[in-house]
């Protein structure tokens, strides 16, 4: 697809993506990368983070990785102490760590509902604020953008966790855009709509579960636009908001769906035919994909 952006829009920008090691937050700290930001990502997975680190140096790109675990809130100011004492400070954030499965909401162990949430709800505030309170205290302006979906506005039943997070981040979005305005700090949101990526398929795409089943948020049939949308063009309009082209945009979650949340609930409502052997099947499969992959997310 053509590329509208000037290859030095994001020049002496330093920019932290989480959740970079895959998914749209490898995509995103590529394309930030081409266009001139140095580029830090955090993940658990040292060797996830390092297969992006060396993609955004092949393309002659500048990116460090660093293992923290967005859930610890201890780790998250560590690590944001290292990045800011030995690189500089940073000027944006991309809030892209996430984790996510389908299943029925009366199956869901408290384990599995905080799985989710400490990651999305919990690691988004941790490391805004931890970002946050270095650019007040040294007077820095800076720009928060987090992936979020398009259930924040339609809600997704069987994906309850992530539902009720994205929502809560999109309280935060809008809430630190007021408050921090006065900072010179914009705080904003993307919400893609279904953009296949390794994880996010593997773990939300039910596949051939359940002959009798409606259409699910992972298919296009219910895109207006009539197709699923690319990585590129979410990581564009996190480039423009993390740009000097948005200086007056704040407090605002940006729909990159084909306007799917539009025409119809962009969720899994369809799974609602499933039977219990067709959701057994399911989760085994989800386990499957998870124990094949383990570690921050991007989706």
């Amino acid at each position: 697809m053509p590329d509208v952006f000037s290859p030095t829009a994001l020049t002496e920008s330093r920019v932290l993506v989480t959740g970079g090691g895959s998914g749209l937050g490898r995509a995103i700290a590529q394309r930030l990368a081409a266009h001139g930001a140095e580029v830090h990502v955090w993940g658990r997975r040292r060797n996830a983070l390092e297969e992006t680190v060396a993609a955004v140096e092949a393309e002659g790109g500048h990116a460090f990785a660093q293992t923290v675990d967005v859930r610890d809130p201890e780790a998250v100011d560590a690590g944001m102490a290292s990045l800011f004492d030995r690189h500089g400070p940073l000027t944006g954030l991309v809030n892209g760590a996430a984790a996510n499965f389908v299943a029925r909401t009366e199956d869901l162990s408290s384990r599995a509902f905080d799985a989710v949430t400490s990651t999305v709800m919990r690691g988004s505030y941790f490391v805004t604020t931890a970002a946050g309170r270095r650019w007040i205290s040294q007077g820095l302006p800076g720009s928060v953008v987090s992936l979020l979906t398009t259930w924040v506005w339609t809600g997704s039943a069987f994906t309850v966790p992530s539902a009720m997070a994205k929502a809560a981040v999109h309280a935060m979005t809008m809430s630190l855009a007021v408050e921090w305005a006065r900072h010179h700090i914009r705080v904003n949101a993307v919400a893609p709509g279904p953009v296949p990526t390794e994880f996010a398929w593997d773990v939300l795409d039910p596949g051939d579960a359940g002959p009798n089943r409606m259409p699910v948020a992972t298919e296009a049939e219910g895109v207006p636009a009539g197709r699923h949308g690319t990585a590129e063009e979410v990581a564009h309009v996190v480039l423009f908001l993390l740009s000097d082209a948005a200086p007056y945009l704040t407090g605002d979650t940006i729909a990159v769906d084909g306007g799917q949340h539009l025409a119809g609930p962009g969720t899994f409502a369809g799974l609602r035919a499933l039977t219990p052997e067709d959701w057994t099947a399911l989760r085994d499969r989800a386990r499957r994909a998870d124990s094949a992959s383990r570690g921050d997310r991007s989706v």
